[in-house]
């Protein structure tokens, strides 16, 4: 899979997308890295330590978000890193957007993947822009909660199924903080009959609407939306079933870094999920996926190669009088 002028080998590789948030009020970092100085020695930080993909973002999908933010105030706050990045370092660049005029304008100054948690689902035109542009697009599984509203009508968003991610009904569930896991119960808002089976027909209709719009397959990667419209219970079915995705026939993404699906099981905040995440990063490579979205990257980049080169290691050829 080409991304940007980089060829990835999605069969046999995993690489890592490193997390770059320019938001106040993002769930782990937020405000960490809204300091251009600090941004860019971070990415440098993280290049060093082996990150593949920069993912920016400039918008928090953090328990609490209304999905309000208008295409403009976020344009304005992820430019002046995107041209930064660009300037300054040799990596693909993803931009963490929904929007298709933060998308349009991101990859006119040189982003090479647009990541859209609602799956092409929540603006008409995203679809378009990424085929016309010709780049690589990571598409999330995501759904809209019954009774929750749609986003910004000049965000441009389609309607339709609330089953399918219309609007803005994630706002309790980032993927985030503890605060972001919702009950068993509540799971049943999103319209769930067999989970897992949903989310793959979810993905696959995100996949026709890419299909339409004219957005080539060997572009496209998966994400299960591990935290976004799901129980905790659900969280840990999803990874534990990943393979499951491989039957639409793209490269998977996971992004678990520091999510509530770890805190809530380990009973650990945010600045202490790292172990768990590492797991989760082993579990997803074990089970095909070709990217992990992750914070840490050098841990990351470690776990992955040693668990890499446990499974690639070949057996010595025992003679017979040694069986």
């Amino acid at each position: 899979m080409r991304i940007g002028s980089r060829e990835f080998d999605v069969e046999n590789g995993t690489y890592v997308m490193g997390i770059l948030n320019v938001t106040p009020d993002s769930f782990s970092d937020g405000g960490k890295w809204n300091s251009m100085d600090r941004a860019m020695k971070h990415v440098e930080e993280m290049l060093a330590e082996g990150m593949d993909i920069l993912d920016i973002g400039g918008e928090s999908t953090r328990p609490g978000s209304d999905y309000s933010m208008s295409a403009s105030e976020e344009l304005e706050r992820v430019m002046p890193y995107i041209e930064a990045v660009k300037a300054r370092f040799e990596v693909p660049v993803s931009l963490d957007t929904y929007k298709s005029q933060v998308a349009e304008a991101g990859i006119a100054a040189g982003v090479d993947l647009i990541n859209d948690i609602w799956g092409l689902k929540w603006d008409a035109r995203m679809a378009r822009v990424i085929a016309d542009y010709g780049v690589a697009c990571c598409l999330m599984h995501n759904r809209k909660a019954a009774g929750q509203g749609t986003g910004s009508k000049a965000a441009g968003q389609r309607t339709g199924s609330t089953a399918t991610g219309q609007g803005n009904g994630n706002a309790a569930l980032g993927g985030d903080g503890n605060s972001a896991a919702i009950g068993q119960q509540d799971a049943n808002r999103y319209g769930y009959g067999n989970f897992l089976e949903d989310v793959v027909a979810d993905l696959a209709e995100a996949l026709e609407l890419a299909k339409r719009a004219g957005i080539g397959k060997d572009r496209i990667i998966l994400d299960p939306g591990v935290g976004f419209a799901k129980s905790y219970e659900q969280n840990l079915s999803i990874i534990h079933h990943l393979e499951s995705l491989q039957a639409l026939g793209c490269p998977v993404l996971l992004g678990t870094s520091r999510k509530s699906v770890v805190g809530l099981t380990l009973d650990l905040p945010v600045t202490e999920r790292l172990e768990g995440t590492l797991v989760t990063t082993v579990m997803g490579m074990l089970k095909g996926c070709a990217f992990v979205r992750v914070h840490d990257v050098k841990e990351n980049v470690r776990a992955i190669r040693m668990a890499q080169a446990i499974l690639r290691e070949k057996k010595p050829d025992i003679s017979a009088d040694e069986r």
